[in-house]
């Protein structure tokens, strides 16, 4: 198999491979993240069955793809059928006929419905025939794996996960596909795919493309990156020039108020409660709004976080996708032509700053490790006053031992120096943050730079210094 990473999903593979009972695995995440190839690799395209949606067809071209498929694995029917309450009868006729064999390697018919949302098109009668199909047959049959997949979120949770009717409680096991870390970012464009990105590299590249396979295996290697971020998102012709506004429709109903949403986020880097979120896209308060915040971190685009402030019910929520933010500040703006040349601007300058923050917060367990703390409970936050002075800080991770990292997170091509205005900086940080909580933990303060921190007259106030090399481990 050339699965990379993905091990928690493998052993859940796995299980249900062992499990004696039928199983219902729905598999989910955004756009190009992996999904059919997780599964296509890992039974290593030899299903009992396999069928994949049209995109954007009326259910006559679906119900005709549908028996196409019927018919490849057995089926002796050649009419389209009338409806899809006949299409699953055909393929229940199928099992119960021994027609759709069994996989001696697992001893189990594994059914995979690939792009499923895309079959349930205006009024057909595809949920309900799909309803019945599980409920009434698949669900005794101790042999039978089903394995879904789609990237339309909106109704895989709609209609599956969080579904109160036929499908409440029937779904046996999930899962929601992230995107890559760092290391397997390095793994794919690296080992896999022949590249000789230095880590640097590797880190900027994660910058641009985030953890998304599809982007990384764009990545030529007769080209610099600078010349690969060119050719893939500003040339014409570029693979991900248009991707932005195809992420959201293709993943979310009604996707405008997650655009919004994204929009306000990519503006305050700390996140944004849900009252400040309401104010700022003008968005009705209501379950409707609860349901995409909820959908946009599912997807992996935001995360949710709570601090010494804020409750559970007015948690922050802050933008963590690299694509989304550059795609946010780049590709929808379009102020410059190419990539090579806006490199070395302020503007870049800005944007890296900004991004490497969020490539950290990604990896906050590689920081622990880092930090040996690694199996210590924490909250995980990014801190904000105006008021006291002012102070910023990028990354708290506020732990259960009484001790406090205030993490600066510092993009630099070379050392990182600390002068005298800095250090004062620093400190004046720290001041405000133990006036404002009235903490009474001890606060570490602790550097995390691209390439090391320059040891001086004003270093010392550093208490553990890292260089990004950490976030591969």
């Amino acid at each position: 198999m050339n699965i990379i990473g993905r091990i928690e999903e493998q052993n859940k593979l796995n299980d249900i491979l062992k499990s004696n009972k039928p199983e219902f695995l729905v598999v989910y995440g955004r756009r190009r993240i992996g999904k059919t190839f997780l599964i296509k690799e890992f039974f290593q395209n030899k299903f009992s069955f396999y069928a994949t949606g049209v995109l954007s067809k009326k259910s006559k071209t679906q119900l005709y793809a549908f028996n196409t498929s019927l018919k490849e694995y057995g089926s002796k029917f050649s009419s389209i059928p009338e409806n899809w309450i006949e299409a699953f009868n055909r393929l229940k006729s199928m099992i119960i006929d021994n027609t759709i064999k069994i996989d001696n390697r697992y001893n189990k018919r594994i059914i995979f419905l690939d792009e499923l949302p895309w079959f349930d098109n205006g009024r057909s009668d595809f949920k309900a025939a799909f309803d019945l199909f599980w409920n009434s047959f698949a669900s005794t049959q101790n042999n039978l794996v089903l394995i879904v997949c789609g990237s339309a979120t909106s109704w895989i949770l709609k209609n599956l996960i969080n579904e109160k009717g036929g499908f409440h409680n029937r779904i046996t096991a999930k899962i929601s596909l992230q995107p890559f870390n760092i290391k397997e970012v390095e793994l794919l464009v690296n080992v896999q795919n022949g590249n000789d990105l230095s880590k640097q590299e590797i880190i900027e590249a994660y910058m641009v493309f985030g953890g998304v396979p599809y982007y990384l295996n764009l990545i030529n290697r007769n080209f610099s990156l600078i010349q690969n971020i060119d050719n893939i998102c500003f040339r014409d012709g570029g693979d991900l020039i248009n991707e932005y506004e195809n992420l959201f429709s293709s993943l979310f109903d009604k996707y405008e108020n997650h655009s919004k949403i994204i929009n306000q986020l990519a503006k305050v880097k700390r996140g944004m409660s849900r009252n400040e979120l309401l104010e700022a896209t003008k968005l009705a308060s209501g379950s409707s709004f609860s349901k995409v915040l909820c959908e946009l971190e599912e997807c992996g685009f935001i995360r949710k976080y709570t601090n010494f402030k804020t409750s559970a019910n007015n948690a922050l929520y802050q933008l963590i996708d690299p694509f989304t933010l550059f795609s946010i500040n780049f590709l929808k703006k379009k102020n410059f032509e190419l990539w090579s040349n806006f490199v070395g601007q302020p503007g870049y300058y800005s944007w890296c700053g900004y991004a490497f923050e969020i490539v950290c917060i990604n990896h906050i367990n590689s920081i622990k490790k880092a930090l040996k703390i690694e199996g210590i409970d924490s909250l995980n936050y990014s801190y904000y006053n105006s008021k006291l002075g002012g102070a910023q800080i990028d990354l708290l991770i506020d732990r259960k031992d009484n001790i406090i990292n205030l993490c600066e997170i510092k993009f630099s091509n070379s050392e990182f120096v600390i002068d005298k205005t800095y250090e004062t900086n620093l400190m004046n940080k720290i001041n405000v943050f133990r006036e404002d909580t009235k903490t009474k933990k001890s606060i570490q303060l602790t550097l995390i730079t691209l390439n090391g921190l320059k040891k001086n007259n004003y270093s010392g106030i550093v208490r553990k210094d890292f260089t990004s090399d950490i976030l591969f481990d």
